[in-house]
This record gives structure tokens, C-alpha cells and sequence, in this order.
């Protein structure tokens, strides 16, 4: 459909995931694109497999735990392409911690890559489209644990909900600028960074998919393209004046009591 023709994007947290699945769709919709991670090996193959599929994209490699690493993945993309006209935050961490057992350590390691990356990453994003006096396209992947979370996501759960507030806040601040920022609550996603966390810390075996679709309303887990496809919508132009705005994309209703 070319939803997104002649786009610049940026995925940070690109490499695999739900990221990956972003830079694909927004590929296949006709963007430019740049993916960004802390892994060469995945990054550089995906990128070739979106060449290989006449895409046009490159890896960028950052370390988005540190800011200005985080800061630089906007700046190399621009330089690289001469503009960013949209950005989506999709790197997460998710290791494990209660609000009794969460040390200092790992509690700044949540922020850092669950909310002080995405608000460095937007500061450049943002000033390089205010700089131009050019609209953009901002969205957040969050999470729907942000609404509360097991007890065991402490930390990921602090981060993330801060992660909705300053989506707000930032698309309030430069909705005048036709800058538009919003974000996703997504639900349980069949991801790798998902196997692995069930693997690591929940003592999974091979059926864990099956047993987690057996729980849930739709009988799926939720799959990265899905998600994909809507962030694309929010980045184009197909999705309105839409700003501020963050989506629970989820198949469990937030207050239904059964």
C-alpha cells in the first residue's frame, strides 16, 4: 500500500522481536529504514535479508543502555539518510524482579533501556524534526503490564509506566510542531527475547506456547507481524491526527471482571 513511501525510519531494537518485525513491514511499505542493537550478527542479517528483498536499510550498532549510544543511533540514521522522519522504541528488557528483591543495579538497568533510552532517543529524533520545521512520527512500544504487572516485573512495570507518561507528555508538548507521539500496550507476544525469558526464568520447556495459548482468550499468543502492521499505521498518515495516544493492544480487557 506505501504507507510509509519515501519515509525515513528508525527501529531501535531492531535486530529481532517484535523490532525486526517493524523493519520489515515498514520495508515492505516503501520506508527507508534503520535498525539499531547492541548485536552486530542479527543486525547485519537482517538488514541483508531486507536488501535481499529490495529494501533499503542499514544496521546501526548502539548499546541502548547508554544514552548517548541511544542519542547516536538517531544522529548516525540522519546523517546516513539526511533526515529522520519517524522512530519507533522497541528495545525492552524484561529480566525479573520484585519490589522485596530488586537491587539498585537492576532496577537502573530497567531504566535505562525501558525508559531513558526511548527519552534520549526521541530528544534527537524530535529536535532533528523540529529543526527542519517537518511533522514526524513517534511510537513507543510499551507493554500492558504497565497497568499494574505480576509482582515479579517490579522494575519492568516502574520503567515502562513512565514510558506512558512521557509519551504523553512529549506529544502534548509538540503536538504544535505536527509532531505526532504514541505508543502500544502490547500483550503476550510469541517473540525470541520471550522464549528466552521463559526458558531463563520460568523453567519453560518446547510446549510453553501451547500451554500459554491454552490460557488465553484467543487461543494465541500474540505474533510480532501483528503487532508490526499496527505500528506502521500509527506511523503513517493513514491513522489521522492521532497523538498521545497509547493503545492496549492486548486480548485481556483492562477491568473486566469475569
Amino acid at each position: 500500500m506505501g504507507l510509509l513511501d519515501d519515509k525515513v525510519v528508525l527501529v531501535n531494537g531492531g535486530s529481532q522481536g517484535v523490532g525486526a518485525a517493524v523493519a520489515r513491514a515498514a520495508v515492505r511499505e516503501g520506508a527507508v529504514v534503520a535498525v539499531s542493537g547492541r548485536r552486530a550478527e542479527p543486525g547485519e542479517a537482517l538488514v541483508a535479508e531486507l536488501a535481499a528483498a529490495g529494501g533499503k536499510a542499514m544496521f546501526v550498532r548502539a548499546d541502548l543502555a547508554d544514552a548517548e549510544q541511544a542519542k547516536a543511533s538517531v544522529t548516525r540514521t540522519a546523517e546516513a539518510y539526511g533526515r529522520i522522519d519517524c522512530l519507533v522504541n522497541s528495545a525492552g528488557l524484561t529480566s525479573r524482579g520484585t519490589l522485596l528483591d530488586t537491587t539498585p543495579e537492576l532496577f537502573d538497568e530497567h531504566i535505562a533501556i525501558n525508559l531513558k533510552a526511548p527519552f534520549f532517543a526521541m530528544q534527537a529524533a524530535v529536535a532533528d524534526m523540529v529543526r527542519r520545521a517537518a511533522p514526524g512520527t513517534v511510537v513507543n512500544v510499551i507493554t500492558s503490564s504497565a497497568h499494574g504487572g505480576q509482582p515479579f516485573l517490579a522494575p519492568y512495570v516502574a520503567a515502562k509506566a513512565g514510558l506512558i507518561g512521557l509519551t504523553r507528555n512529549a506529544a502534548h508538548a509538540h503536538r504544535w510542531d505536527r509532531i505526532r507521539i504514541n505508543g502500544l500496550n502490547i500483550g503476550w507476544t510469541a517473540t525470541e527475547g520471550e522464549d528466552a525469558t521463559q526458558r531463563a526464568f520460568h523453567g519453560a520447556g518446547d510446549d510453553w506456547r501451547e500451554q500459554a495459548a491454552a490460557r488465553l482468550p484467543m487461543g494465541r499468543l500474540g505474533q510480532p507481524d501483528e503487532i508490526a502492521d499496527f505500528v506502521v499505521l500509527l506511523l503513517s498518515d493513514r491513522s489521522g491526527v492521532v497523538t498521545g495516544s497509547v493503545i492496549d493492544w492486548d486480548q485481556n480487557v483492562l477491568g473486566g471482571l469475569d
